[in-house]
């Protein structure tokens, strides 16, 4: 384990809990109801994603001016929440100290646009991160592995020697897609389980010698697989 990519909405810190609130926000605006359903399918997803679920679902007319309109609406509205402040994830900003001390790289990998994730950065740190990859700032978001190759290239490892910290369906199939390995800590929404992942119930049952432990074991249990 060479490097740690961390996810940041609801990984991170809390915020999915404003995302909620800001996404009832837009269907009372657009005049429909958000259902835990559809509420489900957007979480960890980019922003054009996110608009082709709200406006299907809606049955709006795709336009893509409207759109992004729409776009520009909700993430303005969420980021007045987020400068309200954010709660950390538990055992969250403790990880990211003890990896810090230890000098272990870090990148914060989100779909999140980049003024929103400055503005988070306020709360969390910039510090922590060697690299900052946001989903304005490649080809595809989350799930496509754009965001987490970027990262690679940004910190010079090999997406094999990187674990990914992530709580989303589409999060952890952006970074198995990638290469990595991926640490999941479920937040809003349960992640099926498979054989690049492994789950945990909070980032406060662990320690730096616990993140290289989960990773060994992963990397040695894919390398028996395709031996």
């Amino acid at each position: 384990m060479r490097a740690v990519l961390w996810d940041m909405d609801g990984t991170l810190v809390d915020s999915e809990k404003l995302w909620d609130v800001a996404m009832h926000a837009l269907y009372e605006r657009l005049g429909g109801t958000l259902t835990p359903k559809v509420r489900s399918a957007t979480v960890g997803g980019s922003a054009k994603d996110v608009m082709r679920i709200v406006y299907a679902d809606l049955g709006l007319p795709p336009d893509p001016s409207e759109m992004a309109a729409t776009a520009d609406w909700l993430h303005g509205y969420t980021a007045d929440l987020f400068d309200q402040g954010l709660s950390w994830c538990e055992g969250a900003w403790e990880l990211l100290e003890a990896l810090a001390i230890e000098g272990v790289p870090m990148a914060l990998v989100t779909n999140t646009r980049r003024s929103l994730t400055e503005r988070a950065l306020n709360s969390i740190g910039r510090r922590y991160f060697s690299a900052i990859v946001c989903g304005d700032e490649v080809p595809c978001g989350k799930p496509a592995p754009d965001p987490y190759l970027r990262a690679t290239v940004l910190l010079g490892e090999s997406p094999d020697c990187c674990l990914a910290i992530e709580d989303s369906v589409n999060g952890t199939a952006s970074a198995e897609a990638a290469g990595c390995r991926v640490l999941v800590v479920p937040n809003d929404v349960d992640v099926p389980r498979g054989p690049r992942r492994r789950h945990v119930g909070s980032l406060a049952e662990l320690d730096v010698a616990a993140l290289r432990s989960i990773y060994a074991e992963l990397h040695d249990e894919l390398e028996e697989r395709t031996a």
